[in-house]
């Protein structure tokens, strides 16, 4: 697992930098209601999308919130006294706080079932009636574009996708939520090339192929063996899924 206090500096422009955030804040700008008034980002990590989300609309109040205090320092950075440092899955918010509520990029993360349960529970409690909650879904998948590098890592042992797209739907459903929508984006800049995923490999990106394992070894050598070493393969695309709180009555 990587330490995202260490991956903060690097993290935006590893990522696709401004044009992937813009491309996932008009995706799940596409999903709100544009009355709302108050949104949270769960997960907020740096801010970078975070703050086009403030920008793009007259919001009353943005909020973001992130457990790494280096993500959380250089959200804040972007987002002058709107970011909080948390656990998501104690969200240190009254209930039905929020007429939106986000999380991008975050459920793939939760160290184990219980823990996506219990971050999306919190994302429910802190919606209004009438809110909507969007999320990514099957991040990892998302990956899979079908290059030669996907079918050089295709045997590695399987990592738990917290962020399963039916998964989250039946969280959602658990605490009283329902379908609003769905939307994908392109994961600009984000194409994977032979000698960066070796690099990512040797730091830790794959949890199941920990560094130093001579598994991971193994892949390496058949990453490092493909052609065009430094051209990236195509983007992944990311899906968003929307839920939103029934209105009262």
């Amino acid at each position: 697992m990587l330490d995202y206090d260490e991956e903060a500096e690097r993290y935006d422009a590893a990522r696709g930098g401004e044009p992937r955030a813009a491309a996932a804040a008009d995706a799940v700008l596409s999903l709100l209601d544009p009355g709302g008034t108050d949104l949270l980002d769960a997960g907020c990590g740096t801010g970078i999308v975070t703050r086009r989300l403030a920008a793009a609309r007259p919001w009353r109040r943005v909020t973001g919130v992130d457990l790494a205090p280096e993500m959380t320092r250089r959200a804040a950075a972007r987002l002058p006294g709107a970011v909080v440092r948390a656990d998501l899955r104690h969200l240190p918010f009254p209930d039905g706080a929020f007429d939106a509520v986000v999380s991008v990029w975050l459920l793939h993360l939760a160290p184990s079932d219980a823990d996506a349960r219990a971050m999306v529970a919190e994302c429910a409690r802190v919606l209004r009636p009438g809110g909507v909650y969007v999320t990514t879904v099957d991040k990892g998948a998302a990956h899979n574009v079908g290059s030669d590098i996907d079918a050089a890592l295709a045997s590695r042992p399987p990592s738990p996708a917290r962020d399963e797209a039916r998964l989250v739907a039946g969280h959602a459903a658990a605490h009283g939520l329902v379908p609003a929508g769905q939307a994908r984006f392109p994961g600009l800049g984000q194409g994977r090339s032979p000698r960066g995923t070796v690099a990512d490999l040797r730091r830790g990106w794959f949890v199941t192929l920990p560094p130093g394992d001579p598994l991971a070894d193994g892949f390496a050598a058949r990453l490092a063996a493909l052609p065009d070493q430094d051209r990236p393969r195509p983007d992944p695309v990311f899906s968003l899924r929307a839920f939103r709180r029934p209105a009262a009555g």
